[in-house]
C-alpha cells in the first residue's frame, strides 16, 4: 500500500492535503492511525464525500518514511 505512495506524486501535511482535495487533484489519501483524530477525521470525511480512496497506515513514522521525510506525517495524498 505504501509503495504506491513512495512512487507517486504526492503532497504531505494537513494543509497541502486539504488544498489537494479542494482542488480535485488528490487521487488517494493516507492517514496515520496514531495521528490526532481532530486532524485526520475531517480529511477522511472530505475524501469520502469526493470519492477519493482512503488508506490508513499504522503510524505517523511509517507514513513519513514512505513520503521520504525524516519526521512523522499525519496525512499525505497521491496526486
Amino acid at each position: 500500500m505504501l509503495t504506491k505512495l513512495e512512487q507517486a506524486g504526492k503532497v504531505v501535511g494537513v494543509k497541502q492535503v486539504r488544498r489537494a482535495l479542494k482542488d480535485g487533484r488528490a487521487t488517494g489519501i493516507y492517514l496515520a492511525q496514531d495521528a490526532d483524530p481532530a486532524l485526520t477525521e475531517p480529511l477522511a470525511q472530505q475524501a469520502q464525500e469526493q470519492g477519493v480512496e482512503i488508506h490508513w497506515t499504522d503510524s505517523m513514522k511509517a507514513l513519513g518514511h514512505a513520503c521520504g521525510i525524516a519526521v512523522g506525517a499525519a496525512v499525505a495524498a497521491t496526486l
